[in-house]
């Protein structure tokens, strides 16, 4: 699907009352949903959602110092595919490591740690999208 029809769905969004809409053309389909902000991406034969909090996750706050999401975007835990996790659970890291990639508008931005310590959880899927302040990992 051409980036510019999504480019004009949201357009239509933004100048409308509609809060949802979904358009599929042959085996790709978007779905742009205002309510929770989440944005499906062309697929073949599959539509992307973001994931639901589940009720763990709303009551329980993540414990120890949570480092959040500066932007919107897609969460990667490595640099690329086949490389190994910038931290895992129980790794040391010291003010300034890198903890994760968001990639953002086709930019990848670096997420360092702004704290020294032990990664206690690492709260997100790699490759998931995010929102903004959305906590991503928790340090001791």
């Amino acid at each position: 699907m051409d980036i510019r029809k999504v480019k004009k769905l949201i357009e239509l969004m933004e100048s409308s009352d509609i809060s949802e809409i979904e358009i599929k053309e042959g085996e790709e389909s978007v779905r742009i949903a205002r309510a929770s902000a989440s944005i499906s991406h062309p697929t073949p034969a599959a539509t992307l959602q973001t994931p639901a909090a589940t009720a763990a996750e709303t009551v329980q706050r993540p414990s120890g110092h949570v480092v959040t999401a500066p932007m919107v975007g897609t969460f990667y835990r490595s640099p690329s595919p086949g490389s190994p996790p910038f931290v895992e659970v129980g790794m040391r890291v010291k003010e300034g490591d890198t903890l994760c990639i968001i990639e953002s508008m086709k930019m990848m931005n670096q997420i360092n740690a702004d704290k020294a310590g032990k990664i206690e959880a690492i709260l997100v899927e790699n490759e998931m999208p995010i929102e903004f302040d959305q906590p991503l990992i928790t340090i001791s």
